[in-house]
């Protein structure tokens, strides 16, 4: 199976930069999206082949994630089930018979981080919703999840040590889901791969200069997910497409790359 995970940054631009023709090219079997920014309605997508799941956030242009899978998944679960944070379209759970597929676009801590407290509570409740699923079944989360986790993951740590997405808090988190048991399956592979990044700013020619930060990801169950990353579906390569990055899972026998 092939997955790929891309925040677009808004989907009805991206559709107008050749989003549809990446889509139909990559042939994923699973492929998520996070900041689409949409309303329902708002677009009509056609994606032969695939059953289509939207989340969006009741506020207006803002965050939003969706999900297009070949196999129809057993049940389809839209946010983690707690009120407070199932307002921004932020989560969509595909229920397949051997694992549990989690799509999600974490909360930015804004600038001066301004929402780091909401962040902190967030977290524990992701954390909190991915475990009870792992108990179940193997979980595989994918998405922007809005954080570097160490310095490796980043071009500039120290001049970026209490920015939005590498603060200790947020860093800390992270590791906190890890050590629920779940792993960074490109660090697993990669342990000390540098210069590979998912996001650079628009700003100070960030891109040319490769001033990155990688904070979208693929996050496998380390125990029951061994067969995932030994066998198929290993997230090797980043790759690049029209700004944004499309993350994918693979087997090695079919991969061609995209760049």
């Amino acid at each position: 199976m092939r997955f790929i995970s891309w925040n677009v940054n808004g989907l009805r631009a991206a559709v107008g930069k050749g989003f549809s023709e990446y889509f139909k090219e990559a042939d994923a079997d699973i492929f998520s999206l996070q900041e689409t920014k949409l309303q329902a309605g708002q677009i009509d997508l056609e994606t032969e082949g695939y059953h289509q799941y939207w989340n969006y956030a009741e506020k207006k242009g803002y965050s939003g994630v969706a999900v297009f899978t070949k196999q129809e998944p057993l049940s389809v679960a839209y946010g983690i089930g707690v009120e407070e944070h199932d307002h921004e379209g932020r989560v969509i759970t595909l229920e397949f018979p051997e694992f549990y597929h989690v799509t999600v676009y974490t909360p930015n801590s804004q600038q001066e981080n301004a929402r780091l407290a909401y962040r902190m509570e967030w977290e524990d409740a992701f954390r909190a919703y991915v475990s009870a699923l792992d108990a179940k079944k193997p979980v595989v989360i994918c998405g922007d999840l809005n954080v570097a986790h160490n310095e490796i993951d980043l071009k500039n740590p120290k001049t970026n040590r209490r920015s939005a997405g590498f603060t200790d808090e947020e860093r800390g988190k992270f590791t906190e889901l890890l050590g629920a048991g779940f792993i960074d399956t490109f660090r697993y592979f990669y342990p000390e791969q540098e210069g590979i990044y998912s996001w650079w700013s628009y700003r100070f020619k960030a891109r040319e200069k490769n001033a990155g930060w990688r904070i979208d990801y693929y996050i496998a169950d380390e125990d029951k997910d061994e067969k995932v990353l030994e066998n198929q579906q290993v997230l090797k390569t980043p790759i690049v497409r029209n700004g944004a990055l499309a993350t994918v899972g693979y087997q090695p026998d079919v991969w061609k790359g995209w760049k």
